[in-house]
């Protein structure tokens, strides 16, 4: 019934309408989703990326690192807050324990193959010259690495956003609040504030390809891996 209504004509005006209406109640709900999304992001970047800069550094753990992303897409985030919710109990902490997890996956994995997949000529010849391990990581691999590693975070900061409205389950708060509340804000306040998600969804997107892009030097703009793992992608 939900679905036959939304494709009435004039529903999506009335969408629009709500939002036009409610600009500052949805801005602070989207705030609310942003934060709870970096806090979330952050605990995946602290915890999974330098696991995976230090095992594709030394070309060990590939199974682990494409196995964690895997894992991490096919749970359930609604199961994950359920189980957190046993433990850590409602609110802000559980719900960013449980979306961190699910953004640990993009963030190891691409931060694995970012690194192990540079070329070994260049790793060699930096080697040849007299670098240390640590300084080929920092000054080769690193760099070279950066388009890719940069790309697991953009994915798993687009993704904690879109999903953190099921946060609203459990006290999480965000534009979730109003999507699962349609008794409250009927089916136009359901579509606006679907529609925020969207909207905010691409903004992140958005706003860190242009990071991406102001710290990636000149020289290294649109250039790709291209290591062993990005030759056995193109076979």
């Amino acid at each position: 019934m939900i679905v036959a209504d939304a494709f009435r004509p004039g529903t999506f005006v009335d969408a629009l309408r709500f939002i036009g209406d409610h600009p500052g109640f949805l801005a602070t709900k989207a705030a609310e989703q942003l934060e709870l999304s970096g806090a979330a992001l952050g605990v995946a970047l602290l915890v999974a990326l330098p696991v995976g800069i230090v095992l594709g550094h030394l070309h060990r753990g590939s199974g682990f690192a494409i196995g964690a992303s895997i894992v991490g897409r096919a749970l359930p985030s609604l199961v994950l807050i359920g189980v957190f919710l046993t433990l850590l109990g409602i609110g802000f902490v559980n719900n960013m324990v449980a979306l961190a997890v699910l953004a640990t996956g993009p963030v190891l994995t691409n931060a694995y193959l970012a690194i192990d997949g540079v070329e070994r000529d260049i790793v060699e010849a930096a080697r040849g010259m007299g670098m240390s391990g640590f300084q080929i990581l920092r000054r080769v691999e690193f760099p070279l690495g950066a388009p890719l590693l940069h790309t697991g975070i953009r994915v798993a900061a687009v993704t904690v956003v879109a999903t953190s409205t099921i946060a609203a389950v459990a006290g999480g708060g965000g534009l979730g609040d109003v999507i699962v509340n349609q008794a409250s804000y009927r089916l136009s306040g359901v579509l606006g504030a679907s529609l925020c998600v969207m909207a905010l969804s691409a903004f992140v997107f958005v706003a860190l390809a242009g990071l991406q892009t102001g710290v990636t030097p000149r020289g290294l703009r649109g250039t790709t891996v291209v290591g062993d793992y990005s030759r056995k992608e193109q076979q």
